[in-house]
């Protein structure tokens, strides 16, 4: 009797232990999926959802937020340091640039400040004080202590017969030069600078609002026209002045021969910011940039502030701690600015201008042609581990200084995204963006793995890093989230999904699919599901669930049935580390 043979289809198995991340190419590898959510690499190799959030609070017209030792943010007109209102009030609505210097906060474009070392240190950086319609006000040729200059002689001849120290305001020439006798040299010296008192009928109110070697800008004055225009503040006070009643004085640069006292004069003083696009800090001062119209041109310039002086950019006394301003010729407006290796670098969507700070005041800007910063984007500039990150109009770069590299391969060609803003935690870049559709994403590149996870639909305003934990304010429903979990009323629990590429159910030389098991960890109440698509039909087949009462780790198996190709998702709500899938590939006949 003949017994037949049974065929013993040989196995082989093909395990995926190590998970890598988000691809949204057409053909991707096994270990890597076409689409998420709520995933994260926190657990690498293993698959794994993201942590709970918590929420913190709810703001009210929130503008932006800055680390200052705490979280602080601008919400309902005011700044808020670690949820404690503060006396900067009157902010108005909208987007807010918050920059630290030293222990100061500074709110653009409102261009106030303040102090986090000093609560009633606060207010405007800008100050204006005007004498009042009709007041009167005096002036006096002064030397730069502000001690006033008495019996000055103006001719276009010498005096004869002058006593030591005495003054001659010398006409002869174009300008009037002020000089003084020398009885030991037996000739008369130039005074090279010579200074003039303007004192006001007021008490205290200059000296709240300025101070000494402030540049301003002075209008109304009689005495002299010289006197109007931007000036130096070389002194300043409140007690003490010449004239009877008289309180508040400045000292300025300027020639007038004889005290022009109770001139009825409406004197303005004022100390102005430009206005700028984007602002950053760097080496102790503010940098900031401006294109657009300005007293009826267009300029494209950039601008520092003085050295360790946010108030003062339009000091110019001749020193390296001067203000500093340079046009720019690159065409464009700009799209963003940051501190990047000790250097203010500002951005257009096709360059990058990096100034080279010296210490002489000699600063000069150096120009890189490139993708730059897409406009309305300028939130993604996050400096993640010594490397600069930001959203271009077609990728996402990572700029060390050179030329951009584009590290957003993962995320396709096909989609294109916007709007961008980014924050950053322990090597990894958190960017939330909006695809052609209008459709918000909140992705996650970890700079360590290379690797890129989609959280969810979350469109951040911005975000800010205070110690361990990430905030960011929800656009929408304002609220404050501490992504990481550590702060705020924790979500009940995350649901989750990663949803694999196009896999082949039949292999080269016969081999075919027959089975996989995938070998997952649930913590208490945690639950998952697989699903198996079918020649792209468009049909999510359940092939199996897990849950658990108690955390462990559980082997599923699945069984597809043959197709040409297949894909799979693995779906869950709570804690869940996928260890591994195991392939259990068979030899089939040439007929299956």
């Amino acid at each position: 009797m003949r017994v037949a043979m049974i065929d013993r289809r040989s196995q082989s198995r093909e395990v995926i232990d190590t998970f890598l991340g988000l691809n949204k190419n057409m053909k991707i590898r096994k270990d890597e999926f076409n689409d998420m959510l709520n995933m994260t690499s926190l657990h690498y190799p293993l698959l794994a959802n993201r942590p709970k959030r918590g929420q913190v609070s709810t703001l009210t017209k929130p503008g932006g937020m800055i680390e200052k030792d705490a979280l602080c943010y601008v919400a309902n007109g005011s700044l808020y340091v670690n949820g404690t209102e503060t006396g900067l009030t009157g902010l108005a609505d909208g987007e807010k640039q918050l920059v630290g210097m030293g222990a100061y906060i500074c709110v653009f474009p409102d261009k106030k400040y303040y102090n986090t070392e000093d609560a009633t240190d606060c207010g405007s950086m800008e100050a204006s004080y005007s004498s009042g319609a009709g007041s009167t006000v005096d002036y006096y040729p002064c030397d730069a202590e502000g001690t006033v200059y008495t019996n000055i002689t103006a001719s276009t001849t010498e005096p004869t017969n002058p006593a030591n120290g005495a003054l001659w305001a010398d006409t002869s020439g174009n300008t009037t030069v002020l000089m003084q006798y020398s009885s030991t040299q037996a000739m008369w010296v130039s005074i090279p600078t010579v200074y003039t008192k303007i004192v006001f009928r007021t008490t205290g109110s200059i000296p709240a609002l300025f101070k000494q070697y402030d540049g301003v800008k002075i209008s109304g004055c009689s005495a002299l026209s010289d006197l109007n225009g931007d000036k130096i503040l070389y002194g300043l006070g409140g007690s003490g002045a010449t004239g009877a009643t008289a309180e508040d004085y400045i000292i300025v640069v300027g020639l007038i021969t004889a005290a022009s006292e109770a001139q009825q004069d409406t004197v303005t003083i004022t100390r102005t910011l430009p206005d700028m696009d984007y602002v950053c800090e760097c080496q102790n001062r503010l940098w900031g940039c401006y294109y657009g119209l300005s007293g009826g041109k267009i300029i494209n310039e950039i601008y520092c502030c003085a050295l360790g002086d946010f108030k003062n950019w339009r000091q110019y006394m001749g020193l390296a701690t001067d203000s500093w301003t340079a046009s720019v010729g690159s065409d464009g407006q700009w799209t963003g600015a940051a501190n990047y290796l000790g250097h203010p670098c500002f951005f257009k969507e096709e360059r990058i201008h990096a100034v080279s700070v010296s210490s002489e005041g000699a600063h000069q800007i150096q120009e890189t042609v490139c993708r730059g910063v897409q406009k309305g984007s300028w939130k993604s500039l996050v400096v993640v581990d010594e490397t600069l990150f930001y959203k271009s109009r077609t990728d996402i770069c990572a700029w060390q200084g050179g030329f951009p590299v584009n590290v957003s391969i993962a995320l396709g060609d096909e989609e294109k995204y916007s709007s961008a803003a980014a924050g950053c935690f322990r090597g990894k870049y958190y960017i939330s963006m909006k695809d052609s559709a209008n459709h918000w994403h909140l992705l996650v590149y970890d700079t360590r793995t290379k690797l890129w996870h989609r959280e969810d639909d979350l469109h951040a305003i911005c975000f800010c890093r205070v110690d361990d934990e990430l905030y960011c304010i929800e656009s929408g429903t304002n609220k404050l989230w501490a992504l990481m979990g550590s702060a705020g009323t924790k979500e009940s629990s995350v649901s989750w999904m990663a949803e694999s590429g196009i896999l082949y159910y039949e292999y080269a030389n016969r081999k075919y699919l027959s089975r996989f098991t995938v070998k997952v960890w649930l913590a208490e109440g945690a639950s998952m599901k697989v699903w198996i698509q079918y020649d792209s039909d468009g049909v999510w087949k359940d092939v199996g669930t897990v849950t658990r009462k108690g955390m462990g780790t559980t082997l599923l198996p699945v069984k597809p049935r043959r197709c040409d190709h297949l894909k799979i998702k693995f779906t869950g709500t709570g804690d869940a580390k996928v260890f591994s899938v195991t392939r259990i590939l068979e030899v089939g006949s040439d007929y299956k």
